[in-house]
């Protein structure tokens, strides 16, 4: 992360890919800390150059080079440490997508504290469970958030300091832009090892309580490097536009880490309430933003919309991430856009896993290839690798060289953490198969497979195939208990514009998927629903709809 910026080199063929994947390492030095050897690298080097572009719901607009963003965050430094802060303690960052976000996690960094992002939907039990569990010391938060906080702050004893962003005042909290003026500008610090703690992220529970994840400098500071080359692919020119919760490591991804490292802007627009599609074209048309990640339920609501208007001058590059993006809205897109979507697979618990590589064919509804530094297998429950074709479970080597960019451990919890791993391997929990190729194709999580009469039915493709039919917006499918079969598959619909929820259209997508995919495959039950639930980071909850 040392010398004269430069863009990375792209890979032109897969040859190229297979020659580099053999000799690819990533340095890792004794100390090393994102805030100094990354921003401030850019704020020395490129002072002007732009780290951010906000945009407010009143079109307000902010900008903030990398020289402005070295300093504030050496002032929250500062600030925290004068707090009484020490290093190694943990602080709740639970913001929006405000500068201050940004500013607080690097702060932190440069502090050696460790930051815990979390979503702005957290209820008070959220709340409760996170402090105690994380043995929080301080929060940072918007008036939404505190508010929450004051509701149940006899059951936080051990939360000493409370910050509060957005220029109000509040009993007991300290005003984020006045005690920010405590701190100095000067960037003397404690230096941190590539191996200190640095944050912890709650998962987000798709399948049970949340986990602490618990990252150091090196796993996610230096381990990224791999997500900025080898998915994101960008560099100094790039205006990037990250759509996704901050309490989400899709932000850490597509939208912190990976953006900076690669010297890119980082695009922001403010939040209004509910995701607004219209309001995502109108931007992608009015700012210069070259680069989109989003989850793909966002990209599912775009194509909804009426695409044949959409001009936008400057996009180049689009990408998803979070869950598995359906075959029909990719060909939505590309056919309004001219851009092929790039998936993006990876964990709160890791970097970049597997990822349709820039410049590199993309296979619709592949999940694409492992990137060089990360040795991807799919393995049978004895950690073998299994033959081209075969399903089973996605799992990282680890030995005889552990990769940077996986996490430390499930912090306070060393049952999860040994279980996590298995003969030489880490279990992402996921299934998939490889091709002949070396792409890698997603079934489903190990837990969401469907037994049903001796078949085993990944929810994945016949989602793939409902996706298909005109009538479908969005769809979650799960097995059902049965008597006879083990299990049945069920499929929760949420029908698009102009289509009503019969027993007719139930027909019609039964019959649709018979023939779409392998017939003994259809959901022998159809609910309608006018919404899925879904976690605070966008991915649908299929252990809700399986409890119901």
């Amino acid at each position: 992360m040392s010398g004269t910026f430069q863009p990375f080199p792209r890979l032109s063929s897969l040859e190229e890919y297979q020659s580099l994947r053999e000799d690819f390492r990533l340095e890792r030095p004794d100390m090393f800390n994102f805030g100094f050897d990354v921003v401030d690298r850019w704020a020395n080097e490129r002072p002007d150059h732009l780290a951010m572009h906000w945009v407010g719901v009143d079109g307000k607009e902010q900008r903030v080079s990398f020289a402005e963003m070295a300093s504030r965050s050496n002032q929250l430094a500062h600030a925290f440490l004068k707090l009484g802060l020490s290093k190694g303690d943990q602080v709740l960052v639970n913001l929006p997508n405000v500068i201050a976000w940004w500013e607080t996690m690097i702060g932190l960094c440069k502090a050696g504290l460790i930051a815990i992002p979390a979503t702005t939907l957290l209820t008070e039990k959220d709340i409760e469970y996170r402090v105690e569990a994380a043995e929080i010391d301080a929060v940072v938060a918007d008036d939404t958030i505190a508010e929450k906080v004051d509701h149940i702050a006899e059951q936080l004893p051990g939360l000493k300091h409370k910050i509060l962003v957005g220029g109000k005042s509040r009993a007991g909290w300290l005003n984020y832009e006045n005690w920010i003026d405590t701190g100095s500008c000067g960037s003397t610090f404690e230096r941190t090892k590539s191996d200190d703690p640095a944050l912890i992220y709650f998962t987000s529970g798709t399948t049970g309580a949340p986990k602490m994840v618990l990252h150091t400098h090196a796993s996610y500071g230096i381990g990224h490097q791999i997500t900025a080359r080898f998915w994101l692919g960008l560099d100094a020119r790039d205006l990037h536009w990250n759509l996704s919760d901050t309490g989400w490591a899709k932000t850490a991804f597509s939208g912190f880490f990976g953006p900076w490292i690669a010297g890119s802007t980082i695009f922001l627009r403010e939040h209004s309430g509910k995701f607004d599609a219209d309001d995502v074209l109108k931007c992608l048309s009015n700012y210069p933003v070259t680069s989109l990640c989003a989850p793909p339920t966002v990209y599912r609501m775009l194509v909804q919309k009426k695409l044949s208007d959409f001009q936008s001058q400057n996009l180049a590059q689009c990408m998803a991430a979070g869950e598995p993006l359906n075959i029909s809205v990719l060909e939505k897109w590309r056919e309004a856009t001219g851009l092929t979507i790039r998936e993006g697979y990876g964990q709160t618990e890791t970097v970049i896993l597997c990822c349709s590589i820039p410049d590199l064919p993309v296979k619709p509804g592949s999940m694409g290839l492992p990137p060089p530094g990360i040795e991807l297998a799919v393995i049978d429950s004895q950690g073998n690798r299994l033959p081209t074709g075969k399903s089973g479970e996605i799992a990282v080597r680890v030995e005889p060289n552990r990769p940077v960019g996986l996490f430390q451990e499930y912090w306070h919890n060393s049952e999860a953490t040994a279980k996590s791993y298995r003969n030489g391997w880490y279990l992402t929990g996921d299934c998939a198969s490889v091709d002949e190729d070396g792409y890698f194709w997603f079934v489903a999580r190990a837990d969401d497979i469907i037994t049903s009469a001796a078949y085993r039915i990944g929810p994945f493709e016949v989602e793939n195939a409902l996706m298909q039919h005109d009538a479908v917006a969005e769809v979650a499918v799960v097995g059902k208990p049965d008597p006879e079969r083990t299990e049945i598959v069920k499929a929760f619909v949420v029908l698009a514009e102009g289509y009503h929820p019969t027993e007719a259209m139930k027909r019609v997508l039964q019959q649709h998927t018979k023939l779409a995919t392998a017939p003994y495959k259809y959901p022998r039950e159809i609910e309608f629903m006018k919404e899925l639930p879904k976690t605070p980071s966008g991915k649908i909850r299929r252990v809700e709809l399986r409890n119901r």
